[in-house]
């Protein structure tokens, strides 16, 4: 058997740069947000300046801190079978993809995935209004979070005219029902509102209309928002009065800082959540076995991608 100490070194080179091309995946979100930042230089100022950007340094400490609990959650929740719901909503560019991707970044997508719904088919409009949001509740150890959720119909449903009067006041109606049966059915129900200023979204909008990379989010109805500003205040302001309850409440996170707001709604989750450290048995790698007889194929040029780097 080898000398293990003479592979030592190696190992250790290999984790380390594992590690660092973990982290990488986080820097390369970081740099693209640096890259919008570059942008917003050409942006005309639309109101005072905001807060001191955070360290850099801290963020980063603090963000890899509070994923390594994410995961410990994780392990809890699938350990426990909890069930738990996470709902974000806010105004578009409010940084509600942003949280969501730093939050399920370093985990399990069988035990903490997102559901986006896309706008109701012809089909689904005729059903009962929380039924597509329904069939995607979790089981137990699973944790959904909704990147907007039925609360749809009290924001741009409302708003943009795609449902009456009518149809809202019976969503606001059945929504605080429909909440306490998931709370009374076990489920942990989080809902969180990212809030930011009109100044904010505009920098943000401005920012994408003149990124290529990322014209695609802005949508039509994402500018028609835009021009709505006050019409979406007055549908926020009345949905958060009304579906406020200890039994659901609402948390709202400020979102004019980025790394700030998700730092502040990840430590939040956590603790919404009472959760303990899992003991899992040492893992132990198999020894591979040796068939004297096998011989590995070449694998065809044709099939093989061009090493361009």
């Amino acid at each position: 058997m080898p000398d293990s100490n003479n592979h030592n070194p190696t190992y250790r080179e290999r984790i380390e740069a594992d590690r660092i091309d973990s982290f990488d995946q986080e820097l390369e979100m970081e740099l693209d947000d640096d890259r919008l930042d570059e942008l917003l230089l050409d942006v005309p100022a639309q109101g005072p300046a905001g807060e001191h950007a955070m360290d850099r340094r801290l963020y980063f400490k603090e963000l890899f801190r509070l994923q390594g609990e994410l995961v410990k959650l994780q392990d809890w929740v699938a350990h426990k079978k909890l069930k738990v719901v996470v709902l974000f909503e806010g105004r578009d560019a409010a940084g509600k993809g942003g949280a969501i991707k730093r939050i399920t970044q370093r985990l399990n997508p069988r035990v903490c995935r997102v559901v986006a719904l896309p706008a109701p088919s012809e089909r689904e409009k005729t059903q009962w209004y929380f039924q597509r949001y329904a069939s995607h509740l979790p089981a137990g150890g699973e944790m959904v979070l909704f990147d907007r959720s039925w609360y749809n119909r009290a924001g741009v449903e409302r708003v943009m005219g795609f449902c009456s009067e009518q149809e809202c006041e019976e969503f606001f109606r059945t929504v605080p029902a429909f909440e306490d049966m998931l709370v009374h059915s076990g489920i942990i129900l989080i809902k969180y509102w990212f809030s930011i200023t009109d100044q904010e979204q505009h920098a943000r909008f401005t920012m994408r209309i003149k990124d290529p990379l990322k014209q695609w989010k802005l949508s039509p109805m994402d500018l028609e928002s835009r021009r709505r500003w006050e019409d979406y205040t007055k549908a926020k302001e009345e949905m958060l009065e009304r579906t406020h309850n200890p039994q659901a409440p609402w948390w709202v996170v400020h979102g004019n800082d980025k790394k700030r707001a998700r730092l502040n709604c990840i430590a939040h989750l956590l603790e919404q959540v009472p959760y303990g450290e899992i003991n899992h048995p040492e893992i132990v790698l198999p020894q591979r076995v040796h068939n004297p007889d096998y011989i590995r194929h070449p694998v065809p040029q044709s099939m093989l991608v061009p090493d361009r780097y």
